[in-house]
């Protein structure tokens, strides 16, 4: 009989990780590809590798975790519509994080107080800040968002940061901060990460109710900022349920 999986992926880069696993103390599985328009055509079939590395299917899966921006849109919604069906169809728990604290946990070791970026266009990154405590915990020191040159001030002190972004905002924060900076390949966001944020304190959150919620986009995809930029109004529902 196969263990029960906890299966979660990443899509809200160009990097597409689906990682899995049979428990906190598992090693886990990971797969990755590299290319945004290549995240509809391939998320579902890393999955099935994955499950069949663990010899194990949909029906054993015991939980899904999702990472939930900010990010691409597109990106996003391919990764949260598929999460929302498995957990819906197989009626598991679905969990969720932001994509920026999976690339922190990444590369946090216990009492690292870690930034993490991604680009956001426009000359702007999105930012995040956490506490990785000794007790084994993580405590939001800034809200993920977009900022840019003029919000640096803004920022806590942190000593290590990952990502990626603008190369002058980084250089800058690093000025500032006197922080250690991860290398790219230490940057991009893993699903096996946002695993292990699972068994963490403050790490996921549980989605109550999956039907309804949508992602943290942190700005309105550019087809929608156009739009309202020419008719001088939002568009209908654009809101974004937080969950």
């Amino acid at each position: 009989m196969t263990a029960p999986i906890r299966l979660a992926f990443d899509s809200a880069t160009d990097r597409l990780s689906v990682a899995a696993d049979t428990g906190p103390a598992s090693a886990g599985v990971e797969l990755a590809v590299e290319g945004a328009r290549r995240h509809a055509a391939s998320l579902l079939p890393l999955i099935e590798q994955i499950l069949a590395r663990l010899d194990g299917r949909i029906d054993d899966l015991a939980l899904v975790a999702v990472s939930d921006g900010p990010g691409s849109f597109t990106g996003l919604r391919v990764g949260i519509s598929v999460a929302k069906a498995i957990a819906l169809s197989a009626r598991i728990p679905l969990i969720s994080a932001p994509s920026l604290l999976v690339r922190a946990a990444g590369v946090a070791r216990p009492g690292d107080r870690v930034l993490a970026l991604s680009s956001a266009l426009r000359g702007e990154a999105f930012a995040g800040a956490w506490l990785f405590d000794l007790a084994g915990g993580v405590v939001e020191l800034f809200s993920p968002r977009a900022i840019g040159r003029p919000n640096l001030s803004a920022l806590p002190p942190v000593n290590r940061i990952v990502g990626d972004g603008p190369a002058d905002l980084i250089a800058d924060l690093r000025a500032r901060t006197g922080a250690g900076v991860a290398s790219p390949t230490e940057s991009w966001p893993s699903a096996l990460a946002l695993l292990r944020l699972a068994g963490m304190a403050g790490g996921t959150r549980t989605i109550t109710d999956p039907a309804t919620w949508e992602p943290t986009y942190g700005r309105p995809a550019e087809a929608q900022a156009k739009w309202e930029l020419e008719h001088g109004r939002p568009l209908p529902d654009s809101g974004v349920d937080p969950g």
